[in-house]
Order: C-alpha cells, then structure tokens, then sequence
C-alpha cells in the first residue's frame, strides 16, 4: 500500500534536496519518454522532461499562441482533466517527485496528482491498472513543488495529472535505480559504476563546475558541462570521487574519458577500492583504500581504457583520484559480479 506523500518545499527558488540523495529516473538521457498527453496544443509534452527548469522568451509565439518552454494544454471547455504518461528510463523506487510550474503563472493547474505502474515489458494500454502515489495536491503558479514518496515497490511508468488543464514546466521522478540483475549475463564483464546497473558516485572534493551525478551517465558526454569537473586547485592536495557500484564485484579494467576537456583535464589519475557495505556514506574518505591503478597519465578529450588493474578481490567502492583537478567526462569500472 503506498503511504501518505509530504509536501517538502513550495518556493520560487530551485531546491535540489531529491537530486543530492536519488536518481531522477525520468532523465531524459536515461531513455524516458512521454508517450501520450491528452492535449498539448501550446507547448509540447517532451519539454517535461528536458534539462534545466525551463526558460522564458517574452516575445516569442507560434501559431497556436505564446511559446512555452514546458507542457500546456489548452483552456479547458468540456468535462475532464488533462493527463500525460511517461515511460521511465529507467526500472526503480520513487523517493521523491518535483512538479515545477516555472514560467507558468496564470496558466498553471491549480492541483495535481500522480499513478504508477510497473510492466516487464511495453507500455500502458487501456487494462493497464495505476498505482495512486501522489493524491490530488494544490499546485502553485512559477514554483517548483517537491514531494517526498513514502514507498518501496518498483515503478516502470508514471501518469501526471493535471486539474483541469494548464502548464507544466518540468516534472522529475527521483528514486532508487533497480536493475534486472536476473536478465544480465553475469558471467560476463558489466560495468559495475553505470547508473543503470545502480552505481552512484556518493562523495566528491569538489564539483563547482559541474555535477558529480554526469560521471557514470550513459553514452559519452555531449560537451564540457556533461562531466565531473572541479576548481581550479590553488592549494596542495589533489580531487576525488568515490562511486559505489551497483554490486559487489572485482574489477578488470576501467575507463577514464576526459571528452571535451581540453585545457582543464586532470595531468594524471590514480585509482583505488575497498569492500564495504554498498549503503554506506559516512567515513569513506578514511576508509582502508587499496591501490586498483598507480600513476595514469591523462590526455585532453580522449578515452583511456587501463587493462592493467591490480587484483584486490571484490570491491563495492571505488576513489577516483585526479592531480591537480580538472575534469572528467565519464568513468567506466567493468568487473565481475561476485557470487
């Protein structure tokens, strides 16, 4: 039974207390996609789930009227609401949603609601039954409403409400990634710190320029803010990232992939790993690390793949270490899972 949700936040300003502790698993980049809307004749329903909180161009219109960067359905005059359905990009538990109504102002829909549903295979038809997991809430002009989701089942696709029509700028869906770890041929490498095998970077020095959350996203990065990169380091010492995998396993070769960093990748990089339980988040800078990889020296915008990993059995946690800082587009750690 799903319990009660909790309003957390009604603000003008962008609060990113989910995004700190979850996955939003309607990322675009995850492979999300919203599959239907009733109606989105002033703003099309893909712009929910693109980066950003949306923006406004005060002089900007089309042929059905001013532009919207969001969704918008059209005033309504029959009985009814309107709804759009979203197929996550990836399997998980939802900790959190954030309906965000920025730029929406005297077109927002004053409530809201959302289902869940969770299918093995396609999407929702018509005999498809819907979980309530947020009940029919107030929803505010220009903000971003953020609701804690007391529940443990695993969703696969969710359906926003609106009441009775109007815009929405963004919507997030933050939780847990659950792999199908039973359909992964485990006999096989698989890269342990992929977001959709449930790996999480957890910790950082430092991420001033850009989120540690972009290091283990799928693909490569599309530009220089798509990566993990720090400040400019003016002291001594050196950057980290520790990443906790999706499971328990031992490594045999890893990625570092410096794409688009040119004039601010890292010199060189060192690599380390220690067992531990997968949940933990305290006490991990002055945890036992053992050396996975000494001394690897780094170029702009490239791939390096290192083959030559020492063995130190299974680890569950994994320390990248750049010299100075810089940036990292992307870190692949590809291991077998242990039995």
């Amino acid at each position: 039974m799903v319990k009660k949700t909790t309003l957390l936040t009604f603000t003008q300003d962008h609060d990113d207390k989910f995004s700190s502790k979850w996955v939003n698993l309607a990322e675009e980049r995850l492979g999300t996609k919203v599959l239907y809307a009733t109606d989105d004749f002033f703003a099309e329903k893909e712009n929910l789930i693109k980066p950003g909180r949306g923006i406004f161009i005060e002089d900007k219109f089309t042929d059905h009227g001013k532009w919207m960067d969001g969704w918008e359905s059209r005033r309504k005059r029959v009985e009814g609401h309107d709804y759009a359905v979203l197929r996550l990009g990836l399997r998980g538990v939802i900790k959190g949603l954030d309906i965000d109504t920025n730029h929406f102002t005297g077109n927002h829909p004053p409530m809201g609601s959302v289902e869940a549903c969770l299918l093995e295979s396609g999407d929702p038809d018509e005999k498809t039954e819907w979980t309530e997991i947020l009940s029919k809430t107030d929803l505010g002009p220009g903000s971003q409403h953020l609701f804690e989701i007391k529940d443990e089942n695993e969703w696969t696709h969710v359906r926003l409400h609106i009441f009775p029509d109007g815009g929405v700028a963004r919507f997030r869906v933050y939780g847990e990634v659950k792999a199908n770890w039973r359909a992964k041929d485990q006999s096989m490498l698989l890269d342990l710190a992929a977001v959709e095998n449930e790996g999480r970077p957890v910790i950082c020095s430092d991420m001033y320029f850009s989120h540690m959350d972009n290091i283990n996203a799928p693909g490569r990065g599309v530009n220089m803010g798509d990566g993990w990169e720090t400040k400019r380091k003016r002291g001594p010492g050196n950057d980290w990232i520790v990443i906790a995998l999706g499971k328990e396993g031992t490594l045999k070769k890893a990625l570092v992939d410096t794409a688009h960093f040119k004039g601010n990748f890292p010199a060189y990089c060192t690599l380390e790993g220690v067992k531990l339980d997968l949940k933990q988040k305290d006490g991990l800078e002055k945890a036992d690390w053992k050396l996975l990889r000494d001394k690897k020296e780094l170029k702009a915008d490239e791939e390096h793949m290192l083959t030559d990993l020492i063995d130190i059995g299974p680890v569950t946690h994994v320390r990248l270490n750049i010299f100075p800082d810089g940036g990292i587009s992307r870190l692949r750690l590809f291991g077998h899972v242990s039995q």
